[in-house]
């Protein structure tokens, strides 16, 4: 469960990625890193502080995914700006990122708190790392509510994950959350409070 959630999250942040770099107008190479960089950085960082070996020195699927959502980008050409549908992936991504993040801590032994940040980190520092690379403002910095979104889903993992619920209940709950709470951030225009 946990390899097909990962391989969800990875197609969804590659495409994004390869969105971003597209419109910033990079040529081929510089699209396949950034879709790259934005898919595998948050498991990797999950599993180096783990201890455990990056899973795609082992799947190659991971990279066929990646192949795939750079393809879609360059055969449709498309460079405008990240529109809805886009955005919906890119949240179905952080929803399956933030699930499979903390469910392989956990499993690996980590303690609850540390699931909850590793969760958050796997859906995160992909997009963060994307946005620094592509010279655009991080969206996590400045503005929606995605780190709290992916936060609010992982304590409710790590919450019913006690519970008598079924694994497949538990992390289609959690991620809901996080697609919900994300998506009425964007509609309502939510923000964290700033320094004025």
């Amino acid at each position: 469960m946990i390899t097909i959630l990962d391989l969800i999250a990875t197609f969804a942040f590659a495409l994004v990625g390869a969105r971003i770099a597209a419109d910033r107008r990079m040529d081929y190479a510089g699209i396949l890193l950034i879709a790259s960089v934005a898919s595998l950085t948050g498991g990797t960082l999950r599993n180096l502080f783990l201890g455990e070996r990056p899973i795609w020195l082992q799947e190659p699927w991971y990279f066929l995914s990646i192949l795939i959502a750079v393809g879609i980008t360059i055969a449709l050409k498309i460079r405008k700006p990240v529109g809805k549908v886009v955005l919906a992936l890119d949240s179905l991504g952080l929803a399956v990122a933030t699930v499979s993040g903390v469910q392989y801590s956990l499993d690996n032994g980590a303690p609850s708190y540390a699931a909850l940040i590793l969760g958050v980190l796997t859906a995160v520092a992909g997009g963060l790392l994307r946005d620094v690379l592509c010279q655009v403002e991080p969206i996590l910095l400045h503005r929606e509510t995605i780190g709290t979104s992916c936060s609010l889903g992982a304590v409710v993992y790590i919450f019913l994950e006690s519970t008598a619920l079924s694994n497949a209940a538990v992390a289609l709950i959690a991620g809901l959350v996080i697609v919900l709470f994300r998506s009425l951030s964007i509609k309502q225009g939510w923000n964290l409070p700033k320094v004025r």
